[in-house]
């Protein structure tokens, strides 16, 4: 590296400071939506569930990037991500804002380390090689976090509604035993051990003190997950608490239909590969044939 190039490089690393000094001390605009959310209800149970399960000791290097962006940078820069993902997956918003900033800066301080190389064998490598390289893999680092939460969003909820099905199934023999609707959906929530049961749980333990029936906790849970599912197992329950119904085909019926959903995205699912092995499949045939021909065809060519 020649020493231009290293005074270009001290010179990007000063205004890049004194940019970053800047923007800290423009007044960052709220967010209003993010505001409204975090004073909905759903909001505040989230902050009391942090506090409750003591989300501090947990936090690192993420927390505390997410932070201080969330107050520095303005709301327009993070993109958008449905709240419903990050609460299916307890993400906390500053925990996502801080794995993109990790991501990008990792992006800035890959893109010189394997411009080294080329540097080496070649002098005359233009420096805004390695810049745009290393802008290029920030920017596509930045986005990698997005995708994550939205995939891992998309395989939890169908997780949750795997286990829902046995939830209901295992409330339904509750109540034919005699339980009340509480205690059905209470007990039923201390048999499995999976994250979805203890989800159940905690909110189902919440409204002993919230003030809140079992059913209007479930309902808004669903609408905090973005889970259907469960605004129709609320439905189900609010008949048998508040009008005294029996329920148990009713519950019956919900968790083969929750079963019957499941099997038929999968289905799809298994089709819509099934479909995209069709070009590979085909591709391998014609080599395989165009190998098998090729020395005929060779032979007439030549005439051997």
């Amino acid at each position: 590296m020649t020493g231009l190039q290293l005074m270009l490089v001290a010179g990007g690393l000063v205004g890049a400071g004194l940019a970053l000094i800047l923007i800290r001390l423009v007044p960052a605009a709220p967010d209003l939506a993010d505001a409204l959310t975090r004073l909905s209800p759903a909001g505040t149970r989230a902050a009391t569930l942090r506090t409750r399960n003591g989300a501090s000791k947990d936090a690192d290097v993420r927390d505390v990037l997410g932070s201080v962006g969330h107050r520095v940078l303005p709301a327009r820069v993070w993109g958008r991500v449905s709240a419903q993902d990050l609460a299916v997956l307890r993400m906390t918003r500053e925990r996502f804002y801080g794995e993109k900033l990790l991501f990008a800066f990792i992006g800035l301080v890959v893109g010189p380390l394997l411009s080294v190389v080329p540097m080496v064998f070649w002098s005359g490598l233009p420096l805004y090689l390695p810049v745009a390289a290393s802008l290029g893999l920030a920017v596509v680092l930045w986005f990698i976090p997005t995708y994550n939460v939205i995939d891992d969003a998309k395989k939890a909820r169908v997780e949750f509604s795997r286990s829902l099905g046995a939830f209901i199934d295992l409330v339904a023999l509750e109540r034919a035993a005699g339980s009340a609707p509480r205690q059905a959906m209470e007990a039923a929530a201390s048999i499995g051990d999976s994250w979805v049961f203890r989800r159940l749980g905690e909110e189902l333990a919440r409204t002993r003190w919230s003030g809140t029936t079992p059913w209007d906790s479930l309902r808004e849970l669903g609408e905090e997950l973005g889970l259907p599912e469960l605004h129709d197992l609320a439905d189900i329950m609010r008949l048998s608490g508040e009008e005294g119904a029996q329920v148990y085909d009713q519950l019956r019926a919900r968790s083969a239909s929750v079963r019957s959903a499941l099997l038929n995205a999968q289905k799809a699912d298994a089709n819509a590969i099934s479909e995209r092995m069709t070009l590979p499949m085909t591709m391998l045939g014609a080599v395989f044939l165009g190998l098998l021909l090729t020395p005929q065809i060779l032979r007439m060519v030549t005439g051997g």
